[in-house]
């Protein structure tokens, strides 16, 4: 049974909730993950575009087979700028993501979380979108919706990997975000069952199709 990501606009602030955009809530050991750039000889790291966070006590109803942590806060992270409207920004590509292109990390525990705040060097503005609230609900395996767990919508996608792989977090398209991934396409972050259990998220890889 996979688990439906429900998106609530709210003006609360949402530090430690579970929220999509926004600024992520980092214990103070959390590096921010990032990628290096290389620009005509001037090497440089540039941050990951911060997805979601998933604060997994709010999964306890959804998840009875507790196949996702039910305490601490789950993050998500991929070079997202290209797909929503920045054309000069790096373009991972189609099929699977070379691994600095995205991430997936877990603090253990909800306590001591601040926002970890990036402004545009130029004005001071914060790089991020206005924060929604993630609510979830239970859903089919194979729904097309926003979703963790399950398996990829698109077969296309899951022909690439074992039967038993696991869609960790499936993305789809969004106009109102302008995430538009060419044409008709989504993300899907797999993952093993034997990764999920041992809680290995570095070996989360990620999927884009598009027809």
């Amino acid at each position: 049974m996979a688990i439906k990501l429900i998106f609530t606009p709210d003006n609360k602030p949402l530090t430690g909730c579970s929220k999509w955009w926004g600024a992520p809530d980092l214990p103070p050991h959390m590096e921010y993950p990032h990628y290096m750039v290389d620009d005509q000889g001037d090497t440089y790291p540039q941050p990951l575009t911060f997805l979601c966070q998933i604060r997994c006590e709010d999964l306890r109803p959804y998840d009875p087979q507790q196949l996702l942590p039910h305490t601490g806060m789950l993050y998500f992270f991929a070079e997202l700028d290209y797909f929503m409207g920045t054309a000069d920004a790096i373009y991972p590509g189609m099929g699977p993501w070379p691994h600095p292109y995205y991430r997936v990390l877990y603090s253990p525990t909800c306590q001591g979380l601040a926002p970890y705040e990036i402004t545009f060097r130029e004005d001071g503005r914060p790089i991020y979108l206005p924060p929604v609230a993630l609510s979830f609900d239970n859903t089919t395996d194979y729904d097309d919706s926003y979703r963790l767990l399950g398996h990829p919508y698109y077969e296309e996608i899951r022909e690439q990997y074992p039967p038993d792989m696991i869609s960790l977090l499936q993305i789809d398209e969004n106009d109102e975000w302008g995430l538009r991934f060419i044409d008709c396409g989504m993300l899907c972050f797999m993952i093993s069952p034997h990764d999920l259990a041992n809680r290995y998220w570095d070996g989360t890889l990620c999927y884009l199709h598009s027809f």
